[in-house]
């Protein structure tokens, strides 16, 4: 249980820092920012499930074509960011799973607004790694 509070908390601390990042940006139009160098730490690490939903009323060809003019590739993942999952889910897009320091939030998100747009309708889902916890628990319940 202590394990689990210790995991919410971290979960709070985590998008209370990607929140202050988003809010203390200017609300105008924006410039790409500069990669951030924060790498993910148990202490600020969240994970950010992104559904990338294909425009289902275009052809896959242009839809890759808008990718490539648009930069997507080459933005996408950026550096120090790590790909825990990507896939493909028929009939819907691709779901990726990342896990970044909090503090480059902001700067994921303006990759998705500035290069993916367009091609791909985008839901995001920030989560955290239950894993332990949920397996502790089932193990805890044997005993």
């Amino acid at each position: 249980m202590e394990r689990h509070v210790k995991a919410s908390k971290m979960l709070l601390v985590a998008l209370a820092l990607g929140c202050a990042a988003l809010v203390s940006s200017d609300g105008g139009a924006q410039s790409v920012a500069e990669p951030a160098t924060a790498a993910p730490t148990a202490d600020n690490a969240v994970l950010l499930t992104v559904f990338l939903k294909h425009d289902q009323s275009r052809p896959l060809s242009e839809l890759n074509a808008q990718l490539e003019r648009q930069g997507f590739y080459k933005a996408f993942p950026p550096a120090g960011v790590e790909v825990v999952s990507w896939y493909v889910m028929m009939g819907v897009g691709q779901v990726v799973t990342l896990r970044l320091a909090a503090s480059r939030l902001r700067e994921v998100n303006r990759i998705f607004e500035t290069t993916a747009w367009g091609a791909y309708r985008t839901e995001f889902y920030p989560t955290y790694d239950y894993k332990a916890v949920g397996l502790g628990n089932h193990d805890k319940a044997l005993q």
